[in-house]
């Protein structure tokens, strides 16, 4: 028997194909203009050292829904028997549900704007992760961005328990060191390398 589309079924895909056209190319024009005013975004967009903890933002009302999301997956959250436990979900989701978006500009999103999207680069999930994290109930949170040999690379880490647990969202990695001075000796910092790190309480420079 001879297949027949439905009437209509080949303008629905005709239309179809022209909505994602027209998507594509007011994408390319967006990038274009993007591009064109680069250097002044980026200007606009630098923080000062001061300024960094005004991107961690556990208290945004979308940040607290998903550390309350997270909270609800246990039968009756408890921090100290549940936290652990509760980082790993947060890992988990930003690692694996929040997309990857590599923009032609230096530029940052808040929290909100991440999970609004569900895409972000790696600062742009480590800021989310620490939110998340504080939101949590561990206030000890913070992001770490270690530049070594023209390369940098962004971690966050809590303190629990008397140790020390380090999470690689662009590796897809934790790893738990028993103090802070074992974590920054993982680093391998040397005269020409720079570290620092800040919640939304604080920053330090740790080089």
């Amino acid at each position: 028997m001879e297949n027949m589309d439905a009437p209509g079924d080949g303008n629905e895909k005709g239309s179809l194909r022209d909505s994602l056209d027209k998507y594509v190319r007011l994408n390319n024009i967006y990038l274009l203009i993007i591009s064109k005013y680069k250097d002044y975004i980026e200007e606009k967009e630098a923080l000062s050292v001061a300024e960094l903890p005004t991107l961690v933002t556990p208290k945004a009302s979308m940040v607290m829904r998903k550390a309350m999301d997270i909270r609800g997956e246990f039968d009756s959250y408890d921090y100290d028997a549940n936290f652990p436990d509760a980082a790993r979900k947060a890992f988990d989701f930003v690692s694996k549900d929040i997309g990857d978006a590599a923009l032609p500009i230096e530029f940052w999103l808040m929290p909100e704007e991440t999970l609004r999207f569900m895409l972000g680069d790696v600062t742009d999930k480590s800021i989310l992760l620490c939110s998340i994290l504080i939101a949590l109930g561990n206030p000890s949170s913070k992001v770490v961005v270690v530049s070594k040999d023209s390369t940098r690379s962004i971690y966050v880490y809590y303190e629990f328990g008397g140790s020390i647990v380090m999470m690689d969202v662009e590796n897809g990695q934790i790893v738990e060191f028993g103090n802070k001075e074992e974590m920054l000796k993982a680093f391998n910092l040397d005269d020409e390398s720079a570290a620092y790190e800040f919640n939304d309480q604080m920053y330090i420079d740790i080089s």
